[in-house]
């Protein structure tokens, strides 16, 4: 792959580049899939971690490794298997397909959207040998015309129409209600299945210290703390939108991949017209609707852009500049971070559900998600501007 590519990405890495614990993650995989591939029920791996803690990487690597196996002309006992990856997020589908390109061992039509391939597996009543399922908790929890999936659960139909699926899991990336996903709910799914799990726990996207990553943990639980100070990773808080904006394309013409995202408090319509995020003085387009194969980040026209969750979920960036929109307050009686549901401009994110009780926590809970994954996106530094005037001063006084 080109280096462009892997910078730009989830650093879909060579073996020598997986670290210690992500190569004992493939071995035991490929030893699971190897044991239970020809058993009768199912058999579940489940790959826990949070952002930036390589799951993808991994995934991709295990995945590349099991189609040289079934692709090798030199027989093996996982020559001629029929395995797919699945992600139900376009962005890091494109690339997926274009990472196809590079290696001879994969095919585009390897990497699917989960609806597509389970509609295709149950028309003609075929088993895949192992699914992969990369960011499993996208997975749709419910029907969903516009996505024509009529089933109740993809989850469930994956693993009817295949022997092993592999899915990597994290609670703290669900972005919508019909998507909601919490740890308990697979727990139905483990218990009438044989499974492991693996947990990835070391963070390898942020080159920030232990304390940096802490202060963004603590940010999204609602908590605030000193800003801390790391030498490898530049964080700073800016007064106004336009200095951070500035700093952006500067580090962009420094070293590539430098962006800004946003939280979803800026209205916005699909194919009408531009629509804008507002940072102070800094009025800058949302990202717009990506028909081409290469993915936003990679586009050096998405630098007078600001990303969205959906644009950014999985990528890495080496500086990202976060607007945090009217949803993202401040309380002083508790100093904590709140947030305000009504604000989201996400409506689809929040679209009702009668089977989840009382909604107000899990959409405020989507909310710190979203903050979470776009906190965790740069390499080498984070900038943050709050709209909220009272969380901006308590952010510029840490």
């Amino acid at each position: 792959m080109t280096s462009e590519l892997s910078a730009a990405t989830f650093k879909l890495a060579d073996q020598a580049a997986l670290s210690p614990a992500q190569q004992q993650l493939e071995q035991t995989l490929l030893t699971f899939i190897r044991k239970h591939r020809q058993q009768p029920d199912t058999g579940l791996f489940v790959i826990h971690g949070d952002a930036g803690t390589g799951k993808s990487a991994v995934l991709a690597a295990a995945f590349s490794r099991l189609q040289a196996l079934s692709r090798s002309e030199k027989p093996n006992d996982l020559q001629n298997t029929t395995n797919y990856l699945v992600v139900n997020h376009n962005e890091m589908l494109k690339i997926y397909k274009r990472l196809a390109g590079d290696d001879p061992d994969l095919r585009k039509k390897d990497f699917q959207k989960p609806t597509p391939l389970i509609n295709r597996l149950t028309k003609t009543d075929t088993m895949a040998d192992v699914v992969f399922i990369d960011e499993a908790h996208l997975l749709l929890t419910q029907p969903d015309r516009y996505n024509k999936f009529t089933g109740h659960n993809q989850l469930t139909e994956l693993i009817k129409h295949s022997r092993v699926v592999v899915l990597v899991f994290d609670t703290r990336q669900v972005l919508k209600l019909k998507s909601y996903w919490q740890t308990s709910d697979l727990a139905p799914f483990l218990a009438l299945y044989p499974h492991e799990t693996f947990n990835l726990d070391e963070q390898f996207r942020m080159n920030g210290n232990a304390d940096v990553v802490n202060w963004i943990d603590q940010f999204t639980q609602g908590n605030l703390s000193p800003k801390p100070v790391d030498k490898q990773f530049d964080f700073k808080v800016f007064s106004d939108g336009q200095p951070m904006y500035d700093l952006i394309r500067q580090r962009d013409h420094e070293v590539s991949l430098s962006r800004l995202v946003a939280t979803a408090d800026f209205p916005y319509v699909v194919n009408h017209g531009t629509w804008y995020v507002t940072a102070g003085s800094l009025k800058i387009p949302w990202d717009k609707v990506n028909l081409t194969d290469d993915p936003w980040a990679l586009r050096s026209e998405t630098l007078n852009e600001v990303g969205s969750i959906y644009t950014i979920q999985g990528f890495d960036l080496n500086y990202a500049g976060v607007v945090l929109g009217p949803s993202v307050g401040y309380d002083a009686a508790t100093d904590t971070v709140v947030v305000h549901p009504e604000r989201y401009e996400d409506q689809e994110a929040f679209k009702n559900r009668d089977d989840l009780g009382n909604l107000a926590p899990l959409k405020a809970q989507i909310i710190f998600n979203s903050i979470n994954v776009l906190m965790k996106r740069g390499r080498y530094g984070l900038y943050l501007y709050a709209v909220d005037p009272a969380l901006r001063q308590r952010l510029l006084a840490l």
